[in-house]
């Protein structure tokens, strides 16, 4: 029987992995910049962290979760996005407390699973990073997470980036809305898709968001909700685009942008990449939004929050063309099996110094181990055959420059460091 990896999952290979941890480091670099702190949160929760969150009548919910029933008769699902396992940690551990500082700001990265058509940069398991800033409803920190998610893909690589924002303004924007949604598409309802049609009575702003092409047809004439926005809902919304202004960050508004989890409220916002990569225009890399009622809805207080999530295989896309090459410090040469003992003790002792080192492990000839070398970019070779056993010296050489001097066992075994930096001078004079 030939094993495969599941359907809509990837195997991350040397070569590619180190690709991911330079997308991570750049991630966490911008995030600290921000004063962002990292949160680990369970690959699992149970069902009604995300029923609850997401919304019963959201695609993730409906169709998209992995859920399952665990030994103990619990009802559990694979963590569908971040935001809401976030969420939950924040109530749980009391993160509220006048103790922390606000906003309270995290960031995650990790896997997430959704069962859906496997397609280009989009997987059954998929990797996010996103943020989450709680505590504060100011207009300046929506402006602040929509900078922080711009200058994370720009420091990517990402290009020809788009901003799109929308507002679905407050609980009283929203009741007025959801009262003209239905006037206007009670009308059409037998012409509606059959997810629609219980949206209809459930969420009709989930319509907005319907793939069905009738669907789409009806929607176009639909009231938008910039009609309905309360005084204080527009005041929000207007001093967000004015920080946006000031930030220098270009936007487009659209109106008929919900976003697909139930939970936002006012500003949404998408930010997309039209990178030939992506074969189809703009294509969205990078989403989020404030959801102020959230906490509450996971048993916390009245706290309002924000916060994106990143799509890092489509950032992986964007990446595909950067090459990441690395040096090895230090290819220990044996000439013969006697070294191998010497060798291993060496590399050992100098691995505790915190350099990287490899050997061979084949018995091959001197000339196969020094092309190993050169292949991983060793900048120092050490050679130990018969004659440095007796003498208990290496033979050094840089590999750039040729140079070679015999060293001690000793002063490499307690001295490394001092003698990488000297015989790696003459690179740099």
């Amino acid at each position: 029987m030939s094993y495969q990896r599941p359907k809509g999952t990837a195997d991350i290979l040397p070569g590619q992995s180190e690709l991911w941890q330079r997308a991570e480091a750049i991630g966490r670099r911008v995030f600290d910049a921000y004063r962002y702190q990292e949160v680990r949160t369970p690959l699992f929760e149970n069902y009604e962290v995300f029923s609850r969150s997401s919304g019963d009548t959201s695609d993730i919910v409906t169709k998209e979760m992995y859920d399952f029933e665990d030994k103990g008769g619990r009802k559990m699902a694979l963590r569908p996005e971040g935001t809401a396992g976030v969420v939950r940690a924040y109530v749980e551990n009391k993160l509220y407390g006048p103790e922390f500082a606000k906003p309270y700001k995290v960031y995650y990265m990790g896997p997430m699973y959704r069962y859906e058509r496997p397609q280009s940069g989009r997987q059954r398991e998929f990797h996010q990073f996103g943020v989450e800033a709680f505590g504060v409803d100011s207009p300046a920190l929506d402006a602040e997470v929509i900078a922080l998610g711009s200058d994370l893909l720009k420091a990517l690589g990402a290009g020809n980036l788009k901003v799109v924002i929308n507002t679905l303004g407050d609980p009283a924007t929203r009741e007025a809305y959801h009262a003209a949604l239905i006037a206007y598409l009670t009308p059409y309802q037998d012409e509606l898709s059959a997810d629609s049609k219980v949206r209809l009575a459930k969420n009709p702003l989930r319509i907005l968001d319907s793939k069905d092409k009738r669907d789409q047809e009806i929607v176009e004439g639909a009231p938008k909700i910039l009609d309905y926005l309360t005084p204080e809902a527009a005041a929000h919304f207007s001093a967000v685009r004015g920080f946006l202004d000031g930030l220098g960050i270009q936007y487009e508004i659209d109106a008929d942008m919900v976003r697909g989890l139930d939970y936002y409220n006012h500003t949404i916002f998408e930010i997309m990449s039209d990178d030939p990569v992506f074969d189809g225009g703009f294509t969205t890399v990078l989403a989020g939004g404030r959801y102020n009622g959230l906490v509450e809805e996971l048993g916390g207080p009245e706290t309002p929050g924000i916060g994106f999530g990143m799509g890092v295989e489509r950032v992986m896309l964007l990446m595909q063309k950067q090459t990441v090459t690395t040096s090895l410090p230090v290819y220990l040469v044996t000439i013969d099996d006697k070294a191998n003992a010497a060798a291993l003790q060496l590399a050992h002792a100098i691995r505790q110094q915190g350099y990287a080192v490899d050997m061979d492990f084949l018995g091959r000839k001197a000339k196969a181990q020094f092309k190993s070398a050169a292949k991983e970019n060793a900048q120092l070779t050490l050679t130990i055959g018969e004659e440095e056993l007796a003498s208990e010296t290496v033979q050094v050489k840089n590999m750039a420059t040729g140079a070679q001097k015999p060293v001690a066992f000793a002063e490499l075994r307690t001295n490394f460091k001092q003698l990488y930096e000297e015989l790696l001078e003459a690179d740099h004079e």
